[in-house]
C-alpha cells in the first residue's frame, strides 16, 4: 500500500493490515462458521430458509456423492451454471469440501460461450438449471463432461411449493426447452445418494485453486483466472473491515443478494464475508423482476444491500420501493460498474444510506479498493483495502508520482495465481514482483483515494458485465454479408455503457435488425448492440488496424 493509502485508511479508522492467513483455506472458514452459527439462517430463497447446520448436511451429501459415486478427484473442475437459488451454495460448498475446483458459469450463456468455457477449463462435471440443459445437450459431445446434474428452480422448496413452482416454470411459462441428456441425474437424487455415506473432508493448501473465474482480463478471449484458496480467504479478510465499520453484529445481519453468486464480487461478499460472520443472505433469483424483488424486500429487515448502478435505478423507479422500511439499512455497496453521482445521491435521499463504491477485477478476487462507509468520496473508488499496494505507471512501465494519471497496478495477497493454461497472457499482466497491470487509467490522490479516469483497453462494461469488442466482431464477421465491423461502448445513464457496432456490408439488403438477430443467436443478451451503423469503410491505421477510438469519438460527437 502506498503511504498515502495507508494513512488514508488510518485516518478513517480502518486497519491498514489484517491477518490474511487467518484461515488456511475456504473449508476452514466454512467449518468455523457452521460451528458458530449452526442454528442461524445461512441462505434463503423464495421463502425457504436453510440454516448453517442444514447447509452443512446438504453440502456434505453433495460432497459425499462426488467422493463415493464418481471418479472425480481433488483438483478436477466442476461447472456450476445456476442463478441465485439454494442449489448454488449447496453445490459450491459441497464441491469445495470434496476438493474440486469450481468453474462459475453464467446461466445466460449461449451454446457457443458454454462450449468455450467447458472445453477450456476441461470441466468433468456440471450442475445446471434445467432451463439451460438444452444448450448443454448441443455442446456436451465436444467437452469432457462426464457427470451431469440437472436441477429445477423449485427443487429445494417444500414439497407442495416445489411441484407448483417447477410446474409453472416448465408448463405454464414454458421456460424449459426439451433436451436429451440420458445420463443426467436429478439434484435431489444426488443429495439422497450422497447422504448415505460419510464424507472425507479435504484440506486444500493456500496455493490450491478454488475457483476458475472466467474473464476477458484486460483484453481478448475469455480466460480462467486461477483464484486460490489463499486469494479468496485473503480478500474475505480484506473486505470485512468495510462491513465491520458500520457496526454490523456477527450472526445478526441480513444481506440482500441480487447480484449473481457466479460473479466473483457477489461470491466473495455473500459466500465468504457474510458467511464467515454468520449473516443471513437472501438470494434473489431474478432481480430483473423489480415488482417481485420489492415484494421480497418487504419481508426482510435487511441491513446490507449489494448492488450496482442499473439495479439502483430500477428499484428507485418502482413506487413501492420508496415505501419500504430502510431504518435497519447500515450499508449499501456498489461494484461491477461505475456508480453515477445522481444515482448515489437519489439512493441516499430515498433510503437514508450512502452508497460505498469500490473497485476490483476478477483477477483480484475481486476487491482492491473500497470507499470507507459514511466517508465516501463520490467519483472515486475509495482507498486500497488492507495489505494492498497500488501505484500508477506510464507507458514504459515507470512508476508515477502521486497525483499523476497512469495505468493502475495492484499488488496484494488477493491477486490471482495467473490465467489457466495461458502463461503468455499471464506474463502480459503480472510481473515477477507480483504487480498486476489492470488496464485502467487512474490517479492516486494525496489523501490516498483512487480515482479512475479511463480504461486503457477497449473493454465495454454493460450493467456490470465485461464485454470485449474482439468477441463481438468475431461473431459478426461470420455473417456472409459482413465485410468488416467494429464495436465500441458509449456512455449510458442506466447501464453504464451501451454497445454500438459499425458494419461494412457487401449487401445493401442487410438491416440493423438482421445484425442484432444474428448476434443474439450467438451471444448473451447484454452483448447484443443497441445501435448499428452501416458505413462504406472503417478508419484504420497505416498498418490496417481499425481505429475504434476514432469511431467512438465520432459517435460521442453525434450524441
Amino acid at each position: 500500500m502506498t503511504d498515502v493509502g495507508r494513512q488514508g485508511r488510518l485516518n478513517h479508522g480502518l486497519p491498514a493490515e489484517v491477518d490474511v492467513a487467518a484461515f488456511e483455506n475456504i473449508n476452514t472458514v466454512y467449518r468455523e462458521a457452521v460451528s458458530k452459527y449452526g442454528s442461524n439462517t445461512a441462505f434463503s430463497s423464495m421463502g425457504r430458509e436453510v440454516s448453517y447446520a442444514e447447509l452443512d448436511q446438504l453440502s456434505g451429501a453433495f460432497a459425499s456423492w462426488i467422493q463415493n459415486h464418481t471418479n472425480l478427484q481433488p483438483g478436477d473442475r466442476i461447472a456450476l451454471q445456476l442463478p441465485n437459488i439454494l442449489q448454488y451454495p449447496i453445490a459450491m460448498f459441497g464441491a469445495i469440501r470434496a476438493g474440486l475446483v469450481v468453474v462459475n458459469t453464467n446461466p445466460l450463456y449461449t451454446a457457443r460461450e458454454m462450449k468455450h468455457q467447458f472445453t477450456d477449463s476441461n470441466a468433468k462435471a456440471i450442475v445446471i438449471l434445467a432451463n439451460m440443459a438444452s444448450l448443454l445437450d448441443e455442446v456436451i459431445p465436444d467437452t469432457n463432461i462426464e457427470h451431469v446434474i440437472v436441477t429445477e428452480i423449485g427443487d429445494m422448496l417444500s414439497p407442495v411449493k416445489r411441484v407448483l413452482v417447477n410446474s409453472v416454470v416448465k408448463y405454464v411459462k414454458k421456460m424449459v426447452p426439451a433436451y436429451q441428456l440420458p445420463t443426467a441425474l436429478k439434484f435431489r437424487d444426488v443429495l439422497a445418494k450422497g447422504a448415505q455415506k460419510p464424507l472425507q473432508e479435504q484440506a486444500p493448501t493456500r496455493e490450491d485453486i478454488a475457483v476458475l473465474q472466467y474473464t476477458g482480463g484486460t483484453t481478448g478471449v475469455a480466460k480462467g483466472a486461477m483464484l486460490t484458496h489463499g486469494n479468496i480467504v485473503a480478500n474475505m479478510m480484506q473486505t470485512a473491515p468495510q462491513m465491520d465499520a458500520t457496526g454490523m453484529v456477527p450472526g445478526k445481519e441480513i444481506l440482500i443478494a441480487p447480484l449473481p453468486l457466479y460473479h466473483i464480487y457477489a461470491f466473495t461478499i455473500h459466500c465468504m464475508v457474510g458467511f464467515q460472520r454468520g449473516f443471513h443472505t437472501v438470494l434473489i433469483a431474478n432481480p430483473r423482476d423489480i415488482p417481485g424483488f420489492v415484494k421480497e424486500l418487504k419481508t426482510h429487515k435487511f441491513s446490507t444491500f449489494i448492488g450496482l448502478n442499473t439495479l439502483f435505478i430500477g428499484l428507485m423507479n418502482n413506487p413501492d420501493f420508496a415505501k419500504l422500511d430502510f431504518s435497519p439499512l447500515k450499508l449499501t455497496m456498489s461494484g461491477g460498474m461505475a456508480l453515477s453521482r445522481s444515482v448515489a445521491e437519489a439512493w441516499e435521499k430515498m433510503t437514508g444510506c450512502t452508497v460505498s463504491e469500490g473497485y476490483g477485477m476478477t483477477e483480484t478476487s475481486p476487491v482492491a479498493c473500497a470507499n470507507p462507509p459514511k466517508a465516501e468520496q463520490l467519483g472515486t473508488v475509495g482507498l486500497p483495502v488492507p495489505n494492498t499496494e497500488v501505484k500508477t505507471i506510464d507507458e514504459d512501465g515507470n512508476d508515477l508520482p502521486i497525483g499523476e494519471v497512469g495505468e493502475l497496478c495492484i499488488k496484494g495477497p488477493q491477486v490471482m495465481k495467473g490465467y489457466w493454461q495461458r502463461e503468455d497472457a499471464t506474463a502480459e499482466v503480472l510481473d515477477a514482483e507480483g504487480w498486476l497491470r489492470t488496464g485502467d487509467m487512474a490517479v492516486i490522490q494525496e489523501d490516498g483515494f483512487v480515482k479512475l479516469v479511463d480504461r486503457k483497453k477497449d473493454m465495454i462494461i454493460v450493467s456490470g458485465f465485461n464485454v470485449f469488442p474482439n468477441e463481438l466482431e468475431d461473431v459478426l464477421m461470420a455473417h456472409d454479408k459482413v465485410v468488416e465491423c467494429a464495436a465500441v461502448g458509449l456512455p449510458d445513464e442506466t447501464s453504464g455503457e451501451v454497445i454500438k457496432i459499425f458494419v461494412v456490408s457487401n449487401d445493401s439488403s442487410l438491416t440493423s435488425d438482421d445484425v442484432r438477430q444474428f448476434m443474439r443467436k450467438n451471444l448473451t443478451a447484454y452483448k447484443v448492440p443497441k445501435f448499428v451503423e452501416f458505413r462504406d469503410e472503417l478508419p484504420k491505421t497505416n498498418v490496417g488496424k481499425v481505429l475504434r477510438r476514432e469511431l467512438r469519438d465520432e459517435a460521442l460527437g453525434e450524441k
